[in-house]
């Protein structure tokens, strides 16, 4: 294929400080950049959009934006992992109760609405405690 006018890319000259340059070296090492070229060219990329924006902080909110994204993916695959473990974990504890306990559908009927309203009006937060308060409490007392 043959390149085209616009394609092509143009020889320029560069005046940089040692100290500039070192550094240069180290980042390109660090992020396997093939040659000096290929992180000026970056550099400038980014330093061109940072200008157009006319305010920096869009253009930082961006690349932010990208970080935050990519963080709350991995946080996002954590959380659901443990939930599925948890899942499991509880479904095995509540088969194990179910082969100990013999409730009757009624009892099982008034129990779970009674945890969905516990759960509603604590907004999850559930202590064992207060579940063995409960049950030690006779009829009447309800």
């Amino acid at each position: 294929m043959k390149k085209t006018g616009s394609d092509l890319k143009q020889r320029i000259t560069v005046w940089l400080y040692p100290e500039m340059i070192a550094n240069m070296e180290l980042l390109m090492e660090a992020n396997n950049m093939k040659n000096h070229t290929e992180f000026v060219s970056k550099a400038v990329d980014f330093y061109i959009g940072y200008l157009e924006t006319q305010n920096g902080t869009a253009f930082l909110s961006q690349t932010l934006l990208g970080v935050i994204q990519g963080t709350l993916q991995n946080t996002e695959s954590r959380v659901a992992n443990n939930l599925f473990r948890l899942s499991v974990e509880i479904s095995m504890m509540m088969h194990l109760l179910a082969t100990t306990l013999e409730v009757s559908d009624e009892e099982l009927h008034r129990l779970r609405g009674r945890c969905v309203a516990e759960v509603k009006r604590t907004r999850g937060k559930i202590r064992l405690d207060d579940a063995v308060d409960f049950q030690s409490r006779s009829e009447d007392e309800e």
